[in-house]
Order: structure tokens, then C-alpha cells, then sequence
């Protein structure tokens, strides 16, 4: 039971750590898992490709299909709309952070 407890919580930071990386520069699934799996998210594709999915659809991130060796990649970068999410959820996190440190 904690685990899924945890893992609910751990979706809105997954989904922070996929804007923060946009912003940066275009990602695709297979590096967002592996940077993720850095961090100590270890989550599926089955769980990742529907939360890009979700955040497109919600016009947090655009995606550009790429063919990559002969096969076809989706990148995904972020919007405008995903820029101010990212900002206020970083505005959200630091004074969550401040609060929860000690």
C-alpha cells in the first residue's frame, strides 16, 4: 500500500522533472526513462508514454515525430503553457521545500 501511495505522489514530481527537460531540450521516451531511472524513478514506458500523451493533450508539450535510423522517434518539447506550469510548480516546490527541509 505505500508503495502506491508513494507512486501518486511521485507523478506530479515525474511530471516536473519531464518540463524541466523540455525546456532544456527535445526529449523522447526512452532517454526520459533512463534520466528518470538517475533520480530514483524507476517507472515504465507503460506508465511514461501516458503521461506525455496526457501532458500533450493538456498543451504542456509539443510533439514532433523524427525518423531516427529508419524508425520513427516522438520528441517532445515544451510550450508556452508548459513554461508558466514549470515556473509556478518550481515556485510551489522551493516553498514546499523551505517548509518540509528540517
Amino acid at each position: 500500500m505505500e508503495e502506491k501511495i508513494l507512486r501518486k505522489l511521485f507523478l506530479g514530481f515525474i511530471q516536473i522533472h519531464i518540463l524541466h527537460h523540455a525546456k532544456e531540450h527535445p526529449i523522447y521516451g526512452v532517454w526520459m526513462l533512463d534520466e528518470l531511472k538517475q533520480h530514483g524513478y524507476n517507472i515504465s514506458s507503460g506508465t511514461l508514454y501516458p503521461i506525455l500523451h496526457s501532458m500533450e493533450s493538456d498543451g504542456l508539450l509539443l510533439k514532433e515525430e523524427r525518423n531516427v535510423e529508419g524508425k520513427i522517434r516522438k520528441y517532445y518539447t515544451i510550450t508556452e503553457k508548459g513554461r508558466l506550469v514549470l515556473t509556478e510548480a518550481r515556485n510551489k516546490a522551493y516553498e514546499l521545500f523551505k517548509e518540509i527541509k528540517d
